[in-house]
């Protein structure tokens, strides 16, 4: 089938597109010494922190019979398959096979490993493409990465495929009116118009009426070591010390039907005892507001058919979702061409 074709174009953005730095746990649920069994981008994921609180990530595949290692123990760095005992390290490579002395699968490089870093709180895996087979640095927005901004990382599984709830993320319109009986959502007009603004590293898709008083603009950064989206959300006085709320997203595919979504809620307050103030807040009271947000997002995009991005009637409120798009079709055919092409020189 030729790289261009559009149900191989369709089939990759469905699946997620390589060559990003994904989040696939958050750091507490990968437990010293307990593999955790994920799934990201189709493929099954074994995670383990050792005993030098290093995290690891291989396929949830042991080469010798094909058990699963999320079963298995974790033996220092390493981890042991529980069904025989075939130990790998975090390369993938067979360091053991405790049943037969000298046996051949020692010192092979068995398993596809994964790269993995921890920021934040989230831990995060490369999944590599043809044209980017080593992991590039990991550089995080400055809400992540400034000390005076706090965060709190929140993650939740939605059944239905990634590529909606991006599109739901460059939709500032549709604010006030899912989100109309919320406590940061419910304010502002219905009628407006949008705009794109475009920026090095993808594009901010903005209301032209009215900022800063709802969810007015957001912005997705698609060219980089990570896909990640900006939505800044004004608070009201009564949400205590600090600036605008700042959501950043993270969409990580798990399959064609499903996804997790990883999005810290992040605020700028210098102050140290103002941040400890608003932290005591988000956790007491406004904490369970924004869930409630969110679930409004995810029942209405779980209940779209999976055939609603082929019988739609786009308007002017969805120059975000279209631009989006289109930046990610370019490079689904990009990355489906050169893996041709390596194909083609592999086979000369």
């Amino acid at each position: 089938m030729p790289a261009h074709d559009a149900s191989a174009v369709e089939q990759r953005l469905d699946s997620g597109l390589l060559g990003y730095w994904y989040v696939v746990a958050k750091s507490v649920d990968v437990k010293l010494g307990v593999p955790l069994s994920v799934k990201a981008l189709g493929i099954d994921l074994v995670l383990w922190r050792g005993d030098d609180g290093t995290v690891r990530c291989l396929e949830d595949y042991c080469p010798h019979r094909g058990a699963r290692l999320s079963f298995g123990r974790v033996s220092g760095p390493d981890i042991s398959c529980r069904y025989h005992g075939v130990t790998l390290n975090g390369a993938g490579v067979v360091v053991s096979v405790p049943g037969m002395a000298q046996c051949a699968l020692e010192g092979r490089s068995a398993v596809r490993s994964f790269p993995v870093q921890e920021h934040v709180d989230g831990v995060f895996v490369y999944f590599a493409s043809v044209k980017n087979p080593n992991p590039p640095e990991l550089v995080l927005p400055k809400e992540l990465s400034d000390s005076e901004y706090t965060s709190f990382l929140c993650t939740a599984p939605w059944d239905c495929n990634y590529r909606y709830v991006l599109d739901n993320l460059v939709d500032p319109m549709h604010g006030i009116f899912l989100h109309a009986d919320t406590f940061t959502l419910g304010r502002g007009v219905k009628q407006d118009t949008v705009e794109i603004v475009e920026k090095e590293s993808g594009f901010i898709v903005k209301r032209v009426a009215q900022q800063d008083v709802n969810f007015d603009w957001s912005e997705i950064v698609v060219e980089g070591p990570v896909m990640f989206g900006r939505v800044i959300i004004p608070y009201p006085p009564a949400a205590g010390p600090g600036g605008a709320m700042f959501v950043i997203p993270i969409v990580t595919p798990i399959n064609e039907t499903s996804c997790r979504i990883f999005f810290w809620r992040t605020r700028h307050v210098a102050d140290p005892i103002a941040r400890e103030a608003w932290r005591f807040l988000f956790r007491a009271s406004l904490e369970k507001r924004h869930w409630y947000v969110l679930e409004q997002d995810r029942e209405m995009l779980e209940r779209m058919p999976t055939t609603a991005r082929h019988r739609e009637s786009l308007y002017q409120h969805d120059l975000g979702v279209s631009r989006l798009r289109r930046i990610m079709y370019r490079k689904a055919v990009e990355q489906l061409e050169t893996e041709a092409a390596s194909s083609a020189r592999v086979a000369v």
